[in-house]
Order: C-alpha cells, then sequence, then structure tokens
C-alpha cells in the first residue's frame, strides 16, 4: 500500500514547477494550511465554546460578524505576516487591505486575497462552512506593494483554494497545473493528498442557488430554472435542486458530482452579490483548472476588469456544459451586457453589420 502523501511533502515535490519562486510560493501555501487547521480546530468545538453567534459588528458589506468570522481572520493573517512571504493581506473582512511591514516581509513578492470563512452564516446551526483564498505576485518592484497590486484581474491568479470545513476538513488548491485535493487527518495533524487530479463532469444533473429569491431574478435565470424542472430523459431532467448556502460547499459538491452554482443579479443587487476578489475569482481558477467553466452568464470571470477590493459580481459556475446551457438562457432572455448593447447601437448607426 503506498505512504500517505502530505501536503507539505506535495508542494516540495511540485516546486519544480515554479522555479522562478525560489521556494516562496511552496512556504505561503504551507502558511495557508497550518492557518486552515487552527480554524477547523475552532471550527469543530465552536459548539463547546462561547465562539458562537455574532461579535456585535459589522463588517465592510454591512453583513453582521460571527465571532468565527473574526478569529478566522486574525489567524490567516497572523500566519501570512510570520511567514514572510506575503506583502499584502486583502480579506473579506477587512475595509481596506492589510499591508504586511515585518521586517521578514519586506522583500516579499505576493499577495493574498481571502474569504476567511465563507458560508459562516451556517456557522450556528452546524453546516458546512469554508475558507477561500487567491494568490497574485505583485506588480510593483520598489517601494511598498499598493492597491494596484492587488486589484489585477482573476488572469493573473498563480495560485487559489479552498478548505472545507465539513465532515471531514478538505483543502484543495491548483497553482495553474490542475487541481489537487488534501483531506486533514485528525490523528496525525495533516492534510494528505486524497483527491489528485481532480476534474468536474462535463455534465451534471444538480443545480444550486437560493430559489427562494426567484421574483428579483432575471428572466434567463427564471427560464433556466423552469428548463432544469422539465422532464426530458435524453438530458436526465428533472436535475436536482441542492443550495447549502455556502459557496465553497456547494462548489465542491459540484466539483465532486457535477452541477452548477449560480448566484445572479437580482432587483436589489443589479451588480451581484458574491465578491469579485475574494470568491469569484479563485473559484473559477479553479473550477476552469478542473475542466469546468465559470462566468458572469455572458463573460469569463476571470477576465472582468476588477476596480475596486470588495468588487461584486454574479457568477455561474460549474460543469461546462450546464453553464453554457445556461448562457444561452441568459443571451436569449435577459437584458443585453453592456458590451452587446454598444455594438447593437453600432448596428443601428450603420458603423459594423449590416453593410453591403
Amino acid at each position: 500500500m503506498q505512504g500517505l502523501l502530505t501536503l507539505g511533502q506535495f508542494i516540495i515535490e511540485k516546486q519544480s514547477d515554479f522555479p522562478y519562486a525560489k521556494g516562496e510560493l511552496s512556504r505561503l501555501l504551507r502558511d495557508i494550511g497550518i492557518a486552515a487547521k487552527i480554524v477547523n480546530r475552532e471550527v469543530n468545538k465552536a459548539g463547546l465554546m462561547d465562539i458562537l453567534g455574532d461579535v456585535g459588528t459589522v463588517n465592510i458589506q454591512g453583513e453582521n460578524q460571527k465571532k468565527l468570522d473574526v478569529f478566522a481572520n486574525e489567524q490567516f493573517i497572523s500566519a501570512l505576516t510570520s511567514g514572510g512571504e506575503c506583502c499584502i493581506v486583502a480579506s473579506e473582512e477587512n475595509d481596506d487591505f492589510v499591508p504586511i511591514d515585518a521586517e521578514v516581509s519586506k522583500n516579499a513578492k505576493y499577495i493574498v486575497a481571502i474569504d476567511p470563512l465563507d458560508g459562516s452564516s451556517n456557522i450556528d446551526v452546524n453546516v458546512a462552512v469554508g475558507t477561500i483564498f487567491s494568490i497574485y505576485r505583485r506588480k510593483s518592484t520598489d517601494g511598498k506593494a499598493t492597491l494596484e497590486d492587488v486589484l489585477q484581474n482573476g488572469t493573473e491568479q498563480v495560485a487559489a483554494g479552498y478548505v472545507i470545513y465539513g465532515s471531514s476538513t478538505m483543502l484543495v488548491y491548483t497553482t495553474g497545473k490542475g487541481v489537487n485535493g488534501f483531506t486533514l487527518d485528525p490523528s496525525i495533524g495533516e492534510f494528505c493528498l486524497s483527491h489528485p487530479n481532480m476534474t468536474i463532469p462535463k455534465d451534471g444533473t444538480i443545480y444550486s442557488l437560493n430559489e427562494g429569491n426567484y421574483v428579483h431574478f432575471p428572466d434567463g435565470v427564471k427560464k433556466y430554472l423552469k428548463y432544469c424542472q422539465v422532464e426530458d430523459q435524453q438530458t436526465s431532467r428533472p436535475y436536482t435542486s441542492r443550495y447549502i448556502g455556502s459557496m465553497v460547499a456547494d462548489v465542491h459538491r459540484n466539483m465532486i458530482k457535477g452541477g452548477i452554482f449560480i448566484y445572479p443579479t437580482t432587483s436589489g443587487a443589479p451588480n451581484g452579490k458574491l465578491r469579485l476578489v475574494y470568491e469569484c475569482n479563485p473559484m473559477a481558477f479553479i473550477i476552469e483548472q478542473a475542466g469546468g467553466r465559470a462566468t458572469d452568464g455572458y463573460n469569463r470571470i476571470c477576465e472582468k476588469e476588477v476596480s475596486s477590493l470588495h468588487q461584486r459580481s454574479a457568477i455561474f459556475i460549474g460543469s461546462e456544459n450546464m453553464v453554457l446551457k445556461a448562457e444561452e438562457f441568459m443571451r436569449q432572455y435577459s437584458a443585453l451586457t453592456p458590451d452587446e448593447k454598444a455594438e447593437k447601437k453600432l448596428e443601428q448607426m450603420g458603423v459594423i453589420g449590416g453593410i453591403d
């Protein structure tokens, strides 16, 4: 029987994929893994401690912060600060990015964007939550890293991953060369390779979204939902509705079984609700590396221009063929995108198309 391959061993083995990094990226991933184990310990005993519930403050998103939100945020920032490989941490829980001014980090090349505890509204009811992270190389070469170093498109990510704290705890990550999953073995306190070369099925039979917001959805999403619910043996419909309310948990399930996760624009959130930097870009990078697809209903998520730390976006992510079908409904039944509106206007003016 082949011995267990730990996360640390795996990272060292793959270090040759990044000769320019000189080990910094490997150590950065190791630091994230250590912080994840600390957060996992607290999540697993949350019911035994005074750590559940609200802490009494509100984050930049206008959401009540849970005690574990704050704890997780502190743990990841602390690990990334002491590791010395990171010059900036941008967290969903902080109004602004956190520059790391420690002496050990003065030559750090990497920036980490993180959602320390995704789906934290589920904490009090013992439902799976997670952590999402994204890693970029800084662009500036002189002085301190700046906001512009953080506001990079998703195509510039050098690594991304998530941790799901569920019936078992898993860390899943990519460095642009496929996706690998590691399950935490509590008996030895190590993440061990359990899901090598993860791929998402091209098709699936699960759709995941909050149908309670149906009345507020764009027509394209409403039409796609009706399509999912119609009986058709050839396409294995009707599909199954599964929604946890934690992006990590929903996307992870669909990664394994095949499916689509949708968080569209609504009348109350015309730009979408999920954060492009902390949630959409990293999850899109992972799913694409696993053979899936991630768009905002029209355009690729990772190609969206990033203009602010807490920018929001709609997202359609999961099995390639399911996302493509949902996009068909969006193009057919929902309002045109800004680019399409501009193109349509040019056509009407006779600038493009329609001219012999």
